[in-house]
């Protein structure tokens, strides 16, 4: 019994559960049932929209297409539109410029035909000429044999004798009339340069404004007393006037106290109007009278003082027979100045120093003395002989008697007329360049000074590997100091000949310049 109980409660138990599983079962089937059916709805929701969406996207870019389009096309056809007008505008000047060419050359060759027409008329009368030419020389021929044959009978010569004569004849003829003429010539042109060199010299004095100008130009006469400036102006002026055109100077009397001012370019004039006012000053009588006798006297004073320098300046170096001109001329350097040197001393000095070249080389002393002395004689004659005052004292030496080899060496002494061709040249050359150079002998302004140290020294620094450059010896020498880890010995041996050759190129100065190269290296340690 109770067997059978428990059997029915098992069985019992087995109904539920299957029952129960089943019930789950379709409990769960009806659950995914609802969530298919509301996904379906979900997915078809989506996908509606998405397609909405999708269509509505289609819309849109089909209409910004149709836009873009249009727009592409507009502009697509403002730009043929543009090209093709562009074109039209370059066809008609393409055509313009066809149809002035072809004008053009119409024109040239209507004028080339002309020109042919032109030249085939004058071939022709050219032919013709030549043939009527030909008939007139025959004929001229003839009548000229027959001519000499009469002259021969007439005149007892023969053709030779007769031709010679009429030669000589003709020659004598067209000399003269060659002097006159060139005689004319010389005198035009020699007014016109004068006229030129006046304005030449006018604006460069009146452009050149130096303290030196002054110095070289005018001469300061004290004076004893105030009073004596009333004596020397005189009445109405005649004594100043008389004393201008004596001396040839003008004389600037102002509120200086006791001093008058004697202003020439000509300083034997302004020494002359100083002796001679001096001279007055000292006698006490100043009339025109008076001053014409004080001026005779001192020039006769001065032009002995000068002849006696010359000789004075020959005799000390050994040079002789020079003619009484020459040493004048010598005499008068003492009076005239070159790149701030006296030109007398400086002739003495050239001439001292091509004695001395002379002697070291083994040349004659005596001859290269008397060129270096002589060199500058050009620049003591006056300004109415024409040409560089080289050549133009070479002229004047010649005529005096001087040997052709000094001549030559007064001529090329500056390098400018011609190259130098003996061994006296380049000595007196030499000379010249080294008295000029040697220091002290020209006076430099500071600016000028200034500046070629500078040029110096950027010239140093212009090259690479270079670190500083330094102008020492007033311009004589740069020392220049360089990276020893970027510059090696054979590239600073290298390094100074170029900075010496580009120095060569750029720059003028007198004398040499030394170039130093510095290349060290330093290493140091410390220790502690």
């Amino acid at each position: 019994m109770e067997t059978v109980s428990l059997v029915v409660i098992i069985g019992c138990l087995f109904v539920g559960m299957f029952v129960g599983l089943i019930s789950f079962y379709l409990y769960k089937q009806m659950l995914d049932g609802k969530k298919k059916n509301s996904a379906q709805k979900e997915a078809d929701r989506i996908i509606n929209k998405a397609k909405s969406q999708a269509s509505k996207i289609e819309r849109d870019s089909k209409s910004k297409a149709k836009d873009f389009e249009s727009r592409a096309r507009r502009n697509a056809e403002n730009d043929i539109r543009k090209q093709k007008q562009t074109l039209s505008n370059q066809e008609t000047k393409m055509k313009d410029k066809e149809a002035k060419l072809e004008r053009d050359f119409i024109r040239k060759k209507e004028e080339l035909e002309h020109k042919m027409k032109e030249l085939e008329t004058q071939v022709e009368e050219t032919t013709e000429g030549k043939e009527r030419v030909r008939e007139l020389e025959k004929k001229c021929r003839k009548q000229i044999e027959d001519i000499q044959l009469q002259l021969e009978k007439v005149a007892q010569m023969s053709r030779e004798e007769a031709k010679q004569e009429l030669v000589q004849s003709l020659e004598d003829e067209t000399r003269a009339e060659l002097t006159e003429k060139l005689s004319d010539i010389e005198s035009e042109i020699k007014k016109e340069s004068d006229k030129k060199a006046k304005e030449i010299l006018a604006t460069a004095v009146a452009r050149y404004a130096s303290e030196v100008s002054t110095e070289r130009t005018v001469a300061v006469v004290a004076l004893t007393s105030d009073e004596m400036k009333g004596k020397i102006i005189g009445r109405e002026g005649r004594n100043i006037r008389a004393l201008e055109a004596a001396c040839g100077v003008d004389l600037i009397i102002d509120e200086t106290p006791e001093a008058v001012v004697i202003s020439s370019f000509d300083p034997v004039r302004r020494e002359i109007a100083k002796n001679t006012l001096e001279k007055l000053m000292a006698d006490g009588r100043v009339h025109p009278a008076r001053i014409e006798e004080a001026v005779s006297q001192v020039k006769k004073d001065l032009f002995k003082t000068i002849k006696e320098d010359g000789e004075k300046a020959c005799f000390d170096l050994g040079v002789h027979s020079l003619h009484a001109k020459i040493i004048e001329q010598i005499g008068g350097m003492k009076y005239r100045h070159t790149g701030m040197h006296n030109l007398f001393k400086h002739s003495i000095e050239v001439a001292e120093i091509a004695g001395m070249i002379a002697s070291e080389i083994g040349s004659d002393v005596k001859l290269a003395k008397r060129a270096g002395l002589l060199h500058s004689v050009g620049r003591t004659i006056e300004h109415s002989v024409e040409g560089d005052y080289a050549k133009v004292g070479a002229d004047f030496i010649k005529r005096h008697g001087e040997k052709p080899v000094v001549v030559q060496a007064v001529l090329n002494h500056s390098g400018k007329n011609e190259k130098a061709k003996g061994l006296l040249d380049h000595i007196v050359q030499a000379a010249c360049q080294l008295a000029e150079a040697r220091p002290g002998a020209r006076r430099s302004m500071m600016e000028t000074y200034i500046k070629r140290l500078a040029d110096l020294e950027s010239i140093g620094n212009s090259f690479d590997g270079v670190v500083k450059t330094y102008a020492v010896q007033a311009g004589k020498e740069i020392r220049v100091v360089v990276d020893s880890g970027r510059i090696t010995d054979g590239q600073a041996q290298m390094l100074t000949r170029d900075i010496a050759r580009k120095i060569e190129r750029e720059l003028n100065y007198p004398g040499q310049i030394k170039v130093n190269v510095i290349r060290e290296t330093r290493i140091v340690e410390h220790a502690r």
